[in-house]
């Protein structure tokens, strides 16, 4: 028997995937269902599932988030998404399962197969560390999480990122922009290191586009962009950029 908890914040889909589990595997104990993802990592933590089935997109808490609040994750995660496109690139390559809503029971059948021999296998921390180290930067590709899901860019590709109102503006070298729910904190500590700046309370920048340095204390980009520079941070800035 595997134990199991779902969470998705959709109280129609969370109805239905533990309606299609219980009618075709009956093998899988759900032990809690939640919309909560606070709760949820509450539940997992006390029951110890073998097995969560995990809503990417959600409000507060993405199924990532929710993953990362462990720090060596031994059950095994099926996602569960209404798209289809961002992200799945990185769980492939975490040999994690996934499905796409609305749910199809071929698809379903298919994770929990490949569930089940992961849990045979044992597989399930590897697999979990191999995705969050990818969530968390440890490669040159930043992971955004958006109002739908999460976006994938290349850090080199980031010339800058502009706070407001505890979101995130990211604008890139050809000119696209996403918008993130993280904060402008959280993005300083994930850039650390990496040749961007913080310039201002409300703005980070590639020093990699910086084209020149205005008297009247703004910081020129590539794409022409002015942005303030803080004043107690102008030594900081001008001796980074002779080391450049």
């Amino acid at each position: 028997m595997i134990n199991c908890i779902l969470l998705d914040d959709e109280a129609k889909a969370l109805k239905m995937l533990e309606k299609k589990l219980k009618k075709n595997h009956p093998d899988i104990n759900i032990l809690a269902t939640f919309q909560e993802p606070e709760k949820a990592v509450e539940a997992i933590r006390q029951l110890k599932p073998n097995l969560v089935f995990l809503d990417i997109a959600m409000p507060n808490m993405s199924g990532f988030d929710v993953l990362s609040q462990f720090d060596e994750p031994e059950f095994e995660v099926i996602f569960v998404t209404a798209y289809d496109a961002y992200a799945i690139q990185a769980i492939k390559h975490s040999a994690i399962g996934y499905i796409v809503k609305p749910i199809d029971d071929e698809a379903l059948n298919e994770a929990v197969i490949k569930a089940k021999k992961n849990i045979s296998m044992k597989v399930a921390r590897e697999n979990n560390k191999a995705l969050l180290d990818l969530l968390n930067q440890k490669s040159n590709t930043l992971s955004i999480p958006t109002q739908e899901g999460y976006t994938f860019i290349k850090i080199d590709d980031l010339v800058r990122l502009e706070g407001a109102e505890g979101y995130t503006k990211i604008i890139c070298k050809n000119g696209q922009e996403f918008l993130s729910s993280y904060n402008l904190g959280k993005f300083v500590d994930l850039l650390e290191n990496r040749h961007f700046f913080h310039a201002h309370r409300s703005h980070i920048i590639n020093l990699k586009f910086v084209t020149r340095y205005l008297n009247e204390g703004y910081i020129e980009l590539m794409n022409k962009h002015t942005i303030p520079l803080s004043k107690n941070k102008r030594k900081d800035f001008l001796s980074l950029m002779n080391q450049q």
